[in-house]
């Protein structure tokens, strides 16, 4: 039987017939709680390691989605709308009235899909490699983009992510992974109707140049910041905590975005001219 994590507890809850796995952090009272939601094809163990820097910052949730990790499945793979509709059901569940979202990857589209269901139960959005959407297409391009990433990951990420890529299939992976990348994420993004942090790492290849960034942030909101952890590929959640947690404690504390020098990765704040 596993044991949880000190401070941490883990539960069960019901949404929508299915039954979904949560793991919860301490308590924090008069903190808004954060939930964080993982990517592609794994579950949310990945995401641990920044979720725990922030326990100061609010109650952290880190579920499993239906058909990830240790949640039930419903015999395919949930798209990005049903898995937002999913989300939802699950703050109902946790009787959660207003959070924080931090996505990576394609928690990033869910996310802010969620954001524009309820927009008054979501306080903000942390988006860490966003994925989907025009960078990533055609699907061949998406997959070499893939197969890049993962030789700069990190390699303690292998025994995480693994058991987790082979539990959902190369079936259910490929026909998501397709959804993924027809997904308007930038339009979304665009019409974010909350405060918004976009989390870039240099070093992943299924985000545009920085230039294109650039180009893109013109465009958006004045609620929409954009920041690049030098160093980082795709998944900054594991491969940078400290740095990525500084970067949002910063944020939602409304202080500027400098590097912490003692966390490796070097952060920056993309100066956008609108």
């Amino acid at each position: 039987m596993r044991v949880p994590e000190p401070g941490w507890t883990e539960r069960r809850v019901v949404v929508g017939g299915t039954s979904v796995f949560v793991r919860q952090g301490p308590e924090a009272p008069g903190r808004l709680p954060m939930v964080h939601v993982h990517g592609f094809a794994i579950s949310g163990s990945y995401l641990m390691p920044t979720a725990r820097r922030l326990t100061d910052r609010g109650t952290q949730l880190v579920p499993d989605l239906p058909g990830y990790g240790r949640s039930d499945g419903l015999g395919r793979a949930l798209g990005i709308p049903a898995l937002a509709d999913t989300l939802v059901g699950l703050l109902d569940a946790l009787e959660l009235e207003r959070v924080v979202l931090v996505g990576n990857s394609m928690g990033c589209p869910v996310s802010l899909e969620v954001a524009h269901l309820v927009p008054d139960r979501v306080d903000r959005i942390v988006l860490v490699a966003p994925a989907g959407g025009i960078q990533n297409q055609p699907l061949s391009r998406a997959l070499g983009q893939m197969a890049r990433d993962v030789a700069r990951e990190s390699p303690r990420m292998f025994p995480v992510a693994i058991p987790d890529y082979l539990r959902f299939g190369p079936v259910n992976a490929l026909h998501l992974f397709s959804e993924l990348t027809r997904f308007p994420s930038l339009e979304r993004l665009l019409s974010t109707p909350v405060p918004s942090l976009a989390v870039l790492g240099s070093r992943d290849p299924l985000m545009p140049a920085p230039s294109r960034v650039r180009e893109v942030g013109r465009l958006a909101p004045e609620h929409v910041t954009v920041v690049l952890i030098e160093g980082a590929a795709h998944a900054v959640n594991f491969s940078h905590p400290g740095e990525l947690a500084h970067v949002v404690r910063s944020w939602l504390d409304g202080r500027d975005i400098v590097d912490d020098p003692d966390e490796p990765g070097l952060t920056r704040v993309l100066r956008i001219g609108r």
